[in-house]
């Protein structure tokens, strides 16, 4: 593995040029994937009954809209299989160009898309269409750049690089939580028009400098030292994906593992935000202002959580951060019908900051550590690609169709409760490779 002999300085200044241009990389992907998303996910909530699907009951235009953000899911595991195996076999930096572009370009269009007033059913159609396009390319991003930014990694501080990727994911709140705050805080019908393309078109300029930063990637020695070991002996490469069947245990894990990740964002911040302005008649204004503020504690508080599963064990830490999310999700939607900004913001706070980004930082690196070189991009995409669309991709549907069942949140609360806990238990059972193993190491875990 790069750099595990170099001091363990502290402080990020003190990580070599060429190792902070492979997390800037790895970064800039993963905040591409989240803004993509989380922009989504605020149109679904506040934009898209309106504009795709409009009708008398705005209930089930919101399930309409949220089950076009489900769709985005189905792909995503077909994407994570497809570059997984580019990934392993071909090398992290051609896969992690081919999906950056694809994302870019997917989300750039979804902003050009005229509504349904304007061509009828071809709108949400398209929509749709672009949702799942975007979903196969998202779902080859989160492997190869975990998997190339692990590997960089010295010894012991693993946890903060890969937690590294997720300061992308906070920025991407920031940035389109922001952008859509600052265009609705305007004229609405401007707004509902035009205004909510504008962080969509964003996306054009965000590919570019992705593109820029990506194409100055290089490869990790485990990998080129792998990669040479095959030239070597002459020996036929191996089938990326029939090398994780191999370990079954973990590659099904790994999906249990990534599923209370997964719903924590999209049941704090997307339904949340759907929640409030349908139930509680909150202003989506102050829920834009709440997933920016989320967005900047994301950003320092991923590597911290990052930096904490390096001292206590990645496996020990994931668990207390789902037992976390179990025990604070019904304080955040208790705080959400407060009605006032400041207990708004505050559940936000209490129900992804702390237990949610706990998990999104962690997650990545302990998936890596489940797998050898040779199929570890196939691996990191399976766990993390399958469990967002078991859980995250259906969460706000699943949610949006219990409370109109129920007529209150306690079912909402169950189900995220019985996902923290399935969680837990997977990841009590994985096979762990420690930090501190050569990585080097073609190691057999089970």
């Amino acid at each position: 593995m790069a750099n595990t002999a170099q001091p363990q300085a502290r402080g990020l200044r003190a990580i070599p040029a060429k190792d902070r241009r492979t997390v800037a990389g790895g970064a800039i992907g993963t905040m591409m994937e989240y803004y993509d998303y989380y922009l989504f996910g605020l149109g679904a909530a506040v934009v898209f009954p309106h504009v795709f699907f409009p009708g008398d009951d705005p209930v089930m235009g919101m399930l309409q809209s949220f089950a076009t953000f489900a769709v985005g899911f189905l792909l995503r595991p077909l994407g994570g299989i497809v570059f997984g195996y580019v990934g392993d076999r071909f090398g992290r930096k051609r896969s992690l160009m081919v999906t950056v572009i694809g994302m870019g370009i997917c989300t750039t269009l979804m902003g050009l898309i005229p509504s349904a007033e304007s061509i009828g059913l071809l709108a949400p159609i398209l929509l749709v269409f672009l949702r799942m396009c975007q979903g196969l390319f998202v779902g080859g991003e989160m492997g190869p750049a975990a998997t190339i930014v692990v590997e960089y990694a010295p010894t012991g501080r693993r946890g903060l690089f890969g937690a590294l990727l997720i300061t992308g994911a906070g920025v991407a709140n920031v940035f389109s939580a922001g952008l859509m705050a600052v265009l609705g805080a305007g004229d609405e019908s401007f707004f509902m028009t035009w205004g909510w393309r504008i962080p969509f078109l964003f996306a054009a300029v965000l590919t570019i400098v992705a593109i820029i930063l990506r194409s100055k990637l290089e490869e990790s020695d485990e990998f080129k030292s792998y990669t040479k070991t095959i030239e070597v002996e002459g020996v036929k490469r191996k089938n990326p994906l029939m090398e994780a069947i191999r370990h079954p245990k973990n590659l099904i894990l790994g999906i249990f593992i990534g599923l209370p990740q997964s719903i924590a964002g999209y049941i704090v911040l997307t339904y949340g935000l759907a929640y409030m302005v349908q139930q509680h008649s909150v202003d989506p204004e102050v829920g834009f202002i709440g997933t920016m503020i989320v967005g900047f504690l994301q950003i320092v508080m991923a590597p911290v959580w990052g930096h904490v599963s390096d001292k206590i064990g990645r496996r020990r830490f994931y668990i207390l951060a789902c037992i976390g999310f179990a025990v604070l999700i019904y304080p955040a939607f208790a705080l959400f019908s407060g009605g006032t900004a400041i207990l708004i913001w505050l559940g936000m706070i209490v129900g992804f900051v702390i237990p949610g980004v706990a998990m999104q930082g962690t997650l990545q690196t302990l998936l890596t550590e489940m797998f050898d070189v040779e199929a570890r991009t196939t691996g990191v995409n399976v766990g993390y690609q399958f469990s967002n669309t078991l859980g995250g991709g259906f969460a706000p549907l699943i949610c949006a169709a219990l409370f109109a069942w129920a007529g209150h949140i306690w079912p909402v609360i169950v189900y995220a409760t019985v996902i923290a806990l399935a969680g837990v238990i997977a990841t009590a059972y994985a096979s762990i490779r420690p930090d501190t193993e050569d990585a080097g190491r073609l190691h057999e875990l089970n």
